[in-house]
């Protein structure tokens, strides 16, 4: 496979698929440049290369084309100052050819937001609500075949492919899969961000140095069932927390108050506990709770056990029996996945938990523990901490990093790969 390194771009020009979907306030001005500048490595080996660089990006979710409030030409002149270089601007990612034709080496091209165009996700668009299947069908094979002639002309601006956005790998769309298709295996590559990303996942996934510890938070069963599942194959340790904590315990027979639970789930976590036990797996769940009683910073709170929290009061984070249980396993291991917090830590007196779970994971790194951290509230915990730069590595990539911990081969990184 190639690599960025051993690639000499000069005088080519570079195709590179970014994640520049950073948030914005109502003045379209940035709120926090992270996306933008760990993209900057990889566009700036392009330029120093004498590589002529042609950069593409989706924000948020526009409906039509074009739509000011998504449109990349905010984030234009921030983009110049972190890449030291003046970029120009194309206002139509597919009617770029002139300026592509124009840029010199070390010269840089921001596109317009790709999901301006339908074909981009190749999902169709304006239809009504109560259209009948045969319109959606017919709507959606109708973008797909367009979605064809679209790709060929991101295509066409370049004369290699590199795919820095792992925030998008779990999409097989237009710019982070499709185009991939048009390079041959010589001419296409990871950026520096992407390659760290997938050699991050892989050594926890499939490099593992054991013991292996996953932190599985969030407040439903649901919604991580499939991680867990996947994840009781391979881990020795499963900790299990945040809001899920109180359907396992209903489960078992305790007394939760008026705790998050999902009551349809309760067979579900018994499964759970089972096949943990049959796959050799020491799962491992809360015994005590940080209570109040109302959902906020300022409720009443007092400490009660899992299964007997009162009524009237709901679990907010973990005790602390539960925090030393906790980090007594974490602090043992030698591979830790982290994703999803302890507790609400958003509220001050409710983050404890949280922050006891990201000291233990700073300290087994510290021991020479690998540590991947990953998923929007897990990332937010290390930040608002001050401990993301003492883990081994924070990954950007929410729902990407979710399906590849679920054993799913994301399109992004299979494009590339093969």
């Amino acid at each position: 496979m190639q690599t960025l390194d051993k690639f000499n771009f000069a005088g080519k020009k570079a195709f590179v698929r970014v994640d520049f979907n950073v948030p914005l306030d109502e003045n379209q001005k940035i709120t926090d440049d992270t996306r933008i500048r760990a993209a900057m490595p990889t566009l700036k080996k392009i330029i120093n290369d004498g590589g002529m660089l042609i950069i593409g990006s989706h924000m948020g979710r526009p409906k039509k084309n074009p739509d000011p409030k998504y449109s990349l030409k905010s984030i234009l002149d921030h983009v110049s100052e972190c890449l030291g270089v003046p970029v120009a601007f194309a206002p139509d990612c597919q009617q770029a050819d002139a300026q592509v034709a124009a840029l010199k080496p070390g010269q840089a091209l921001l596109l317009e937001n790709l999901r301006f165009y339908a074909e981009e996700e190749g999902k169709p668009r304006g239809l009504a609500d109560d259209a009948s299947d045969e319109e959606k069908a017919a709507a959606k094979k109708a973008v797909k075949e367009s979605q064809k002639a679209f790709t060929k002309k991101l295509a066409s601006y370049a004369d290699c492919y590199v795919n820095d956005a792992f925030g998008t790998a779990h999409r097989a769309h237009a710019s982070t899969a499709l185009i991939a298709d048009y390079f041959d295996a010589d001419h296409k590559m990871f950026g520096y961000l992407m390659n760290k990303e997938v050699v991050a996942v892989e050594k926890v996934m499939e490099n593992t140095v054991r013991p292996f510890t996953a932190i599985m938070g969030g407040s439903k069963v649901s919604t991580k069932i499939d991680i867990i599942e996947n994840l009781l194959g391979k881990v020795d340790n499963l900790i299990l927390t945040g809001g899920m904590t109180y359907t396992f315990s209903k489960a078992m027979g305790g007394k939760i108050g008026t705790s998050i639970c999902e009551d349809d789930k309760l067979d579900l976590a018994l499964d759970i506990m089972k096949k943990a036990k049959e796959n050799g797996v020491n799962l491992v769940l809360a015994v005590d709770s940080k209570i109040g009683d109302s959902f906020s910073n300022d409720a009443k709170t007092a400490y009660a056990g899992v299964n007997d929290i009162p009524d009237g009061w709901e679990g907010m984070d973990i005790g602390p029996k539960t925090m030393e249980i906790f980090a007594n396993v974490i602090k043992n291991s030698k591979t830790i996945l982290w994703n999803g917090p302890a507790g609400v830590f958003e509220f001050d007196n409710f983050a404890a938990g949280s922050k006891a779970v990201a000291e233990a994971i700073v300290d087994a790194t510290a021991k020479g523990a690998f540590s991947l951290v990953g998923g929007g509230d897990s990332v937010a915990c290390v930040n608002k901490f001050g401990l993301a730069d003492k883990v081994s590595y924070v990954s950007t990539g929410g729902g990407a990093l979710l399906e590849a911990i679920e054993g799913k081969v994301l399109p992004g990184i299979k494009a590339i790969q093969g």
